[in-house]
């Protein structure tokens, strides 16, 4: 979730640049991504430490690296959508505002599956999902009212 919500955010400052170019949003989104990814894995691994006092083990790095891959596909939405754009399907600004759009709407999914994961039927599910997409858009509404 905090990837999708860092990266809707930095999806909305690109479309709000004053000039955007398309390699320059492209790399920008994928260096977000990798950073986030990377970020939580220094993260696993210094809460493992913490908690075990030791080194994860080569079987527990591959079990990071798995259960974290999945942040790294909040970028494909908005690089498939600037390479869209790239190609003249649509306007950059434009790709851009939709992928936040196309983020958002992951939040949603995500706070969908987690409600229904609980175990506590498709309401909290719902109510999950319209929690996580508040905080999309409350995103997305900071960003354009404070600027770039």
């Amino acid at each position: 979730m905090y990837a999708t919500i860092t990266l809707t955010a930095v999806v909305v400052a690109l479309a709000e640049a004053d000039h955007p170019e398309h390699l320059e949003s492209a790399l920008t989104v994928a260096v977000t991504a990798l950073g986030v990814w990377l970020a939580t894995l220094v993260a696993d691994e210094q809460s493992h430490r913490a908690l075990t006092g030791r080194n994860a083990t080569w079987p527990e790095i591959r079990t990071a690296l798995h259960v974290s891959s999945p942040l790294l596909f909040t970028a494909v939405g908005p690089l498939v959508l600037i390479g869209a754009s790239a190609l003249g399907f649509l306007d950059l600004e434009t790709a851009l505002l939709i992928s936040a759009g196309v983020e958002v709407a992951t939040l949603f999914l995500w706070g969908w599956r987690t409600g229904l994961g609980m175990g506590n039927g498709r309401l909290s599910a719902l109510v999950s999902g319209l929690i996580d997409t508040a905080i999309g858009v409350s995103v997305v509404a900071v960003k354009l009212l404070a600027g770039h």
